[in-house]
């Protein structure tokens, strides 16, 4: 009806007069529209790559991503990618405690204490699936715009997460922004949601994470910034705009999930794949992440299927079959790395858990083995945050070997550095293995994940990865 109003104006519409229709289209989740709206966008405006965004966008909302995909095609046909940008992005990472003058140890020991409780929480609610508890990350931070005028803010990466959000009462004041909208209950963003919202009257949700944040507030679309010399504008993301909150987010003003699900910034730039590279914990040199066609491998690559849980979907498990300590795979049935029936327990690869946690039957098995190979007495460990020390020599010139240690993955073997799995702990003469025992899903942690370059191919549900220089990346 619209449409056809527009069209026997006795004036010729505008550009922006679809472009206001295209809009409205994308917030209400009405995809025949969307087409012809922007298809006459197309004839008016054809240099104008926004047009193409939003339509790939609406298609990507509905699940139609076939289409989605050939509107990205027909960009790069006709030259527009390069000014879209994030068919190619590159951001930076920073570590939260990266500024504070820490050592390594020092900044490991921080990260654990905040990864703990996570850990413990998704132990003792993993039998309780309905409970609404969301995987939470906050170790790695990165920096874009959000709104018109835009608005620089902090952001914590968060492969555990489906939804981009950030607080609307402190850091974002969505009446000071002209492209602010928010989403209605039919809009397919607000579909996505994991909990049904009230819409009373607007799409409302609310997300708990297992480190004691809670959120509340509205979804909305609104237009982000990426880069800071030539920034990329994409307009029509959709994000959590928060009302309430209850907890911390350390030393950030938003959350921006990587996870699977149609809510995340990923799914919303219509990017299939994405990579990361985390220099190590100390170093003042930031880690890339890179999305879409600028998220290649190179060396020797490695790959592993991702596994889906439809109890967490969202989360990026893994198959890990077995392990090796030294030269000796462990007797470890490939079963307790895997998910059950009921869709607990399990192996998920994520960017904020800090150290790598093993189902306990596995991690005592590994545990025996290093002490048996390891040519240092082992040391008690009570008052450190780890399980298994041993005490160094006293000679600081004495050569310490530790024994090689793989994971074995389904199709893959991801051989760990030595630096990433064992840890000295600040003003002591200790070495401490630095992965732990849970009862809850295992988890492979970012210190692990060290000088590694790791991709996560959406589209073609895989994980690869290859050992790296991350800041030469």
């Amino acid at each position: 009806m619209k449409l056809r109003f527009i069209e026997k104006m006795r004036v010729k519409p505008t550009g922006s007069v679809y472009g206001a229709l295209l809009g409205a289209c994308q917030v209400h989740g009405n995809v025949e529209l969307g087409e012809r709206s922007a298809y006459k966008l197309f004839e008016l405006e054809p240099e104008n790559a926004a047009n193409y965004v939003i339509l790939s966008n609406i298609y990507a909302s509905a699940g139609r991503w076939d289409y989605a995909g050939r509107i990205r095609k027909l960009m790069v046909v006709k030259g527009l990618s390069k000014d879209v940008g994030y068919a190619c992005l590159r951001i930076n990472l920073t570590h939260i405690d990266s500024e504070l003058n820490l050592t390594k140890s020092e900044i490991l020991e921080r990260a654990i204490r905040r990864t703990k409780h996570k850990i413990m929480s998704l132990a003792s609610t993993e039998t309780q699936i309905q409970t609404p508890l969301m995987f939470s990350s906050n170790s790695y931070s990165m920096d874009f715009s959000i709104g018109s005028p835009s608005v620089p803010l902090t952001w914590l990466m968060d492969t555990g997460s489906n939804l981009i959000w950030t607080d609307c009462k402190t850091s974002f004041n969505p009446s000071n922004s002209s492209t602010f909208t928010k989403l209605p209950c039919t809009n397919p963003l607000c579909q996505s949601l994991p909990f049904r919202p009230t819409c009373a009257p607007d799409c409302d949700y609310t997300y708990s994470y297992v480190d004691n944040l809670t959120v509340q507030g509205v979804l909305a679309s609104e237009t982000f910034a990426f880069g800071s010399n030539s920034p990329v504008s994409v307009p029509g993301i959709g994000f959590g705009c928060n009302m309430r909150s209850r907890g911390l987010l350390p030393n950030a003003a938003g959350l921006a999930g990587l996870a699977r699900g149609k809510l995340s910034l990923v799914s919303q730039l219509g990017a299939t794949k994405f990579s990361y590279c985390l220099t190590s914990y100390g170093e003042s040199k930031s880690s890339p992440l890179l999305l879409g066609s600028s998220a290649i491998l190179s060396g020797s690559v490695q790959s592993t299927p991702f596994v889906t849980n439809p109890n967490r979907p969202v989360l990026y498990y893994l198959s890990l079959k077995g392990i090796s300590v030294g030269s000796k795979l462990l007797a470890i049935d490939s079963s307790v790395f895997a998910l059950d029936s009921d869709g607990n327990g399990g192996f998920v690869i994520d960017s904020g858990t800090t150290v790598t946690y093993l189902n306990n039957k596995g991690y005592q098995v590994m545990k025996q083995e290093f002490e048996a190979q390891v040519n240092l007495s082992v040391a008690d460990s009570s008052a450190t945050l780890f399980d298994l020390c041993f005490s160094l020599p006293s000679d600081q010139n004495a050569a310490v070997i530790v024994p090689e240690l793989v994971f074995h993955f389904e199709g893959a073997d991801m051989q760990i550095p030595g630096t990433n799995y064992f840890t000295g702990v600040s003003n002591t003469n200790l070495l401490c293995l630095a992965i732990l025992p849970t009862d809850g899903i295992s988890t492979l942690g970012n210190f692990q994940q060290q000088n590694m370059h790791i991709l996560y191919d959406v589209g073609a549900e895989k994980l690869s990865f290859v050992q790296a220089q991350c800041d030469q990346v």
